[in-house]
């Protein structure tokens, strides 16, 4: 880590690289998912929750570039065996066992609320302490609240659509 960056770091490194590799295991868990999930999908409405879920894998694998980067300038290393993620993991990997639509919106949803909660307390602890930091996980944390709305509008979409094949 550069000397000047050592400076600004207003609190331990150590716990700030424990922070970012959490939250790197989940981004890289939360990528399979969405992966995974718009690969095995069926039910009404799965082309445009399909197209939604690859978008969404795809930001997320870039939310994990972008905290591997800053875990690099601050001397850390990321995660490197798969494995691990499990053991350092926030928001945990629900597996899609069930490919229905709304089962997997649902799985996504509470991802999506889980990594919001994570990132606002990784925010809440940078504000003032490294604002390089911050300014990287405010804008994860845009486009995570972005996801979740996605995502609910769509589960939104298919109860309509439910309600009105059902009249």
């Amino acid at each position: 880590m550069g000397t000047k960056a050592v400076e600004i770091l207003g609190m331990d490194a150590k716990v700030l690289l424990d922070l970012l590799n959490r939250a790197y295991c989940d981004e890289w868990l939360a990528y399979y998912q969405y992966w995974i999930g718009a690969k095995i999908i069926k039910g009404p409405m799965k082309d445009a929750v399909m197209a939604e879920l690859e978008l969404h894998a795809t930001e997320e694998l870039a939310h994990a570039l972008l905290l591997t980067h800053r875990i690099i300038q601050l001397g850390g290393t990321p995660v490197t065996e798969p494995k691990d993620w499990y053991k350092f993991t926030n928001c945990g990997y629900d597996a899609p066992t069930d490919p229905y639509v709304y089962k997997i919106l649902q799985q996504n949803i509470k991802g999506e609320q889980c990594a919001i909660t994570t990132y606002n307390k990784l925010l809440e602890k940078t504000r003032t302490a490294d604002p390089v930091t911050y300014n990287i996980v405010l804008g994860i944390l845009q486009q995570e609240v972005e996801h979740e709305e996605d995502l609910q509008a769509l589960l939104e979409d298919l109860d309509l659509l439910v309600a009105k094949e059902t009249k």
